[in-house]
């Protein structure tokens, strides 16, 4: 199968695109922005993946870039939460805009199935507190948000204009192995790696937001089973299906590594919804029972990474 990831790179990027090249009959294009680092995946040495760098814009050729491409995984977004609803038309235009001139593209090459990864985090905002099905209510309070559903929608318009066949995966919280880990996302895998320098870790609020966590080797297990299958629903969550506060997650890396964190609580942040937890049931009914690890063994395995990777 030809396979484009777009947003190869980065966190998922990476992890799926080492899941997906021991598939020799995979032959994989990758594509991320000039300044890139694929080192990661350079020394798998792989013989089926192809690299293209580029920016994700209007300018783009998406038309060459989709040519002869069976799938395609829509991983690329120019923000993050964090810093969303600070620049809200460019936001949209960088975003959607630019998607819609991708999916133009995918139309003209006939391309077979685009998978889009949404945003379990953001799209359903802060008016549902109980575990969240995707047939709930879409409020998001970012940008983030935003632009996520909207790509949705064209999604599903791009279907019954041009048939084009697509998966949404509205991805929970995931963390592990090539995650930056000290970015702006993350807290699992920031918080980990700052315990074990011995480094100031700062909370948002109080530590009683809760979230869905997902180790990244499970969460790509799911991506590609919603991609590769073939059911009439095209819309799934994907994560644990179990919520942790921010302060039982600091509580367990404590425990797990058995080092003692400093912490620092500052101000809660506007684009932050208190309880964010996804259901999963659509996922099980079509594909079996989701077996994730938990978050123990996750943050285990986490610190292993770090350890051998940076040497910490």
């Amino acid at each position: 199968m030809n396979i484009l990831i777009l947003g190869a790179a980065g966190f998922i990027g990476s992890n799926l695109t080492l899941k997906l090249a021991k598939d020799k009959d995979n032959i994989i294009t990758l594509f991320d922005r000039e300044n890139a680092n694929f080192s990661h995946i350079l020394n798998q040495n792989f013989s089926n993946i192809v690299i293209t760098k580029g920016n994700f814009n209007k300018e783009t050729d998406f038309l060459n870039l989709t040519k002869n491409q069976d799938m395609i995984y829509h991983l690329i977004s120019t923000s993050i939460p964090s810093n969303s609803n600070k620049q809200i038309a460019g936001e949209i235009e960088a975003n959607v805009i630019v998607t819609i001139h991708l999916l133009d593209a995918c139309v003209k090459n006939n391309v077979n199935k685009i998978v889009f990864l949404s945003s379990g985090g953001t799209v359903y905002g802060k008016t549902n507190t109980k575990l969240l099905t995707e047939e709930m209510g879409t409020n998001p309070i970012s940008t983030y948000g935003v632009q996520k559903l909207a790509i949705e929608k064209v999604l599903y318009l791009y279907n019954y204009l041009y048939k084009l066949d697509y998966r949404v995966i509205r991805l929970a919280n995931p963390y592990g192995p090539y995650q930056k880990p000290n970015g702006v996302q993350g807290a699992v895998t920031t918080f980990i790696y700052k315990i074990l320098l011995g480094e100031k870790i700062q909370v948002f609020g109080d530590g009683t937001v809760v979230r869905d966590f997902i180790y990244i080797d499970d969460a790509i297990n799911g991506i590609i089973n919603i991609a590769n299958g073939n059911s009439k629903d095209r819309v799934f969550n994907l994560g644990s299906g179990i919520g942790k506060s921010i302060k039982e997650v600091i509580d367990s890396i404590q425990s797990v590594l058995q080092l003692e964190a400093s912490v620092e609580y500052i101000a809660s942040r506007s684009v932050d919804v208190p309880t964010n937890v996804l259901d999963i049931d659509k996922y099980e009914e079509n594909y079996g029972e989701f077996k994730t690890i938990n978050l123990t063994e996750g943050i285990k395995k986490t610190a292993e990474f770090m350890r051998e990777t940076y040497g910490i």
